[in-house]
């Protein structure tokens, strides 16, 4: 009986997938089609045909998710389920050593867990940076010849100002969440998610991270803004690991704090999977401004670019980036084409030599 009624939900899965495709290759059709008539005509983008843009991202997204939640997410389950005796036994013993304060987790757990990744991982990320070691690791710089070694002069003023950020200004953020959190309601703190509910939730966390960097990074590069705040970041044309959190504290506050916190106090979600967010969001902006295209890792070439041009390249993902047209000059360069994770040990460099090079060849 189990075997016949798990077959049947394959097959009810596959239905609804077929459907759901169906429905996206019908509205990519209509869009692809609209696009072409607006390029003949050779009309600039509006808000009305921006916002028009957004809502199709949007809802692609929930088609695309609502195609694969019974195929993909069906297997990952079944480890979620093997697992999860596992990591609510851990959790539950963290919590009777710690108590379920939710003040406790809030306000001291997430500027701790926060602080430990950030440094865990920059720290390495640093260590390259200071002894250019190993050698084998340079060539996958992005831009050769930058911070080989870095000064410490400089390394030693970014630390600064990231301690500041984190201690000074991270405290004070973190009181904050905890009262909007508690305001907002979250699950009882003892009982984990399921793992379907944390798979949505990231959904909706990366989604609001892409809307409330982009936005509030275009408006940092105001001229009204730039030289007051947003200046400071961008001292350094080619950054790192370190340099993702040396900036203004308003900056630390709004571009940085803000927008990964936003998904999570729409949802309402559990401490546990608001950690394992902003840890998953550190490591992502480690990565982006690290300043090495590693392999087997998320090409950071994008940001890197915005740090090289200015101008460019505001977002996350780059989707709004390609909505509002701030990545032309990027997608015309042979950085673009190196935008890839790389899955072999070749140099990106290698892979995808500049112009100027096949030229000379």
């Amino acid at each position: 009986m189990k075997r016949s009624h798990r077959n049947r939900n394959r097959k009810s899965g596959k239905a609804e997938t077929s459907l759901a495709m169906e429905e996206l290759q019908s509205a990519i059709a209509l869009h692809d089609k609209r696009t072409v008539q607006d390029v003949g005509g050779a009309q600039q983008p509006t808000l009305l045909s921006s916002l028009r843009s957004v809502l199709f991202v949007i809802s692609s997204a929930l088609i695309g998710f609502a195609a694969f939640r019974n195929t993909l997410t069906w297997h990952l389950q079944r480890f979620w389920g093997a697992s999860g005796d596992f990591w609510q036994s851990l959790w539950d013993r963290l919590l009777d050593v710690t108590g379920e304060d939710p003040f406790t987790f809030w306000v001291y757990g997430t500027p701790i867990l926060t602080i430990a990744v950030y440094w865990t991982f920059g720290g390495i990320y640093t260590l390259l940076d200071i002894t250019n070691k190993p050698a084998i690791l340079r060539k996958y710089k992005i831009q050769p010849g930058t911070n080989e070694p870095v000064d410490p002069k400089r390394l030693m003023q970014v630390i600064g100002w990231v301690l500041i950020n984190q201690a000074v200004v991270g405290l004070p953020v973190a009181y904050v969440s905890y009262l909007m959190m508690k305001w907002r309601g979250s699950p009882p703190l003892r009982e984990l998610p399921t793992f379907h509910w944390v798979l949505a939730e990231m959904a909706v966390h990366i989604l609001m991270e892409e809307i409330g960097f982009y936005y509030s990074h275009r408006v940092l590069h105001s001229r009204y803004l730039y030289r007051f705040i947003h200046k400071r970041h961008h001292e350094w044309t080619a950054p790192i690991a370190v340099t993702a959190m040396y900036c203004h504290p308003i900056e630390s506050i709004f571009s940085n704090m803000l927008p990964i916190f936003l998904g999570v106090f729409i949802m309402g979600s559990h401490v546990a999977t608001a950690w394992l967010w902003f840890s998953l969001a550190i490591l992502s902006t480690l990565n982006a401004h690290s300043g090495y295209h590693l392999p087997f890792l998320p090409s950071p070439e994008f940001h890197d670019f915005h740090h090289l041009k200015f101008n460019q390249c505001f977002g996350v993902l780059g989707v709004l980036d390609r909505i509002h047209g701030t990545d032309t000059s990027f997608r015309s360069t042979t950085a673009y084409a190196r935008h890839v994770m790389m899955l072999n040990f070749t140099p990106p460099r290698e892979a995808f030599p500049d112009e100027s090079k096949c030229k000379a060849k």
